[in-house]
């Protein structure tokens, strides 16, 4: 297992990275497509689990609002916001008429989905389209990757006090404290490598960063963890090898890049 998570990781962050530095539309429709996929995951764990979310409002919207959001900034995505809560109760109003069980909880499932995955997702090309966007990204990815390895590195050896034990048994309270610990000084480490680029990453942000990030985002994983655990699901799919799916790999992205813009944005 440990060794298919590393080839996947060797494989995965070259092409991620080379695709931030390019950035532009190529970008763009790489971090649609690849949220698109977590919405059908998401899809997936909700169907699987006896409701029926409308797979084409969930990609659809995702997609779309990435899209938009890489256009336009935050202009439009009210719209988009507006449009597919429409379409959704709509579709589900239609479902109910053709026997379909459960309208309420999947309108609240399409709503969820789109806003979670899409318009959060979307903050990736956010942080990505400011001054300096590519270095601000890759800073926040070494952010939540070293919080992350830390995490499973030092949980695995040392961890022994449950973190979460009714959401996820394996997490503990070492592996936790193990991640702010490497991702803390490891950010501002990385910060003041960055500064050379972009004179605006000062090491005092980086800190700043790694803490807020390591501290908070684990919370993604664990509400995505919530998620499939009331299902009986591990995996939001298998795509990727020693990994699971995409959305597997977002959880606590999904906090990240938020969290990430704002502190760029603010600091």
């Amino acid at each position: 297992m440990l060794a298919k998570r590393l080839l996947s990781v060797i494989v995965l962050i070259p092409i991620i990275a080379a695709l931030a530095a390019l950035g532009g539309w190529p970008f763009a429709i790489f971090v649609a497509a690849a949220l698109g996929v977590a919405a059908w995951e998401f899809w997936r764990i909700f169907h699987q689990g006896g409701y029926d979310p409308s797979w084409l409002v969930l990609i659809a919207g995702t997609v779309a609002l990435n899209l938009a959001r890489h256009a336009w900034g935050f202009a439009h995505s009210d719209l988009l916001l507006a449009f597919f809560a429409l379409v959704s109760m709509g579709i589900q109003v239609v479902r109910y008429e053709m026997k379909r069980e459960q309208p309420a909880s999947s309108f609240a499932i399409n709503l969820a989905g789109v806003v979670y995955i899409g318009f959060l997702g979307a903050y990736i090309l956010s942080l990505r389209n400011l001054p300096g966007g590519t270095w601000w990204l890759m800073l926040v990815l070494f952010a939540i990757w070293l919080a992350d390895g830390g995490a499973y590195f030092i949980g695995s050896q040392f961890g022994k006090h449950s973190l979460a034990p009714r959401v996820s048994p394996k997490k503990t309270w070492e592996g936790y404290l193990g991640g702010i610990l490497v991702s803390v000084p490891g950010t501002c480490l990385i910060a003041a490598l960055f500064q050379s680029q972009v004179a605006a990453i000062q090491p005092w942000k980086g800190l700043v960063m790694g803490a807020v990030i390591s501290i908070l985002s684990p919370l993604g994983d664990l509400g995505m963890s919530m998620v499939k655990r009331q299902f009986g699901v591990k995996d939001s799919s298998h795509l990727i090898p020693g990994h699971g799916g995409v959305l597997d790999r977002l959880d606590s992205l999904l906090w990240a890049v938020v969290l990430g813009y704002y502190l760029v944005v603010w600091l």
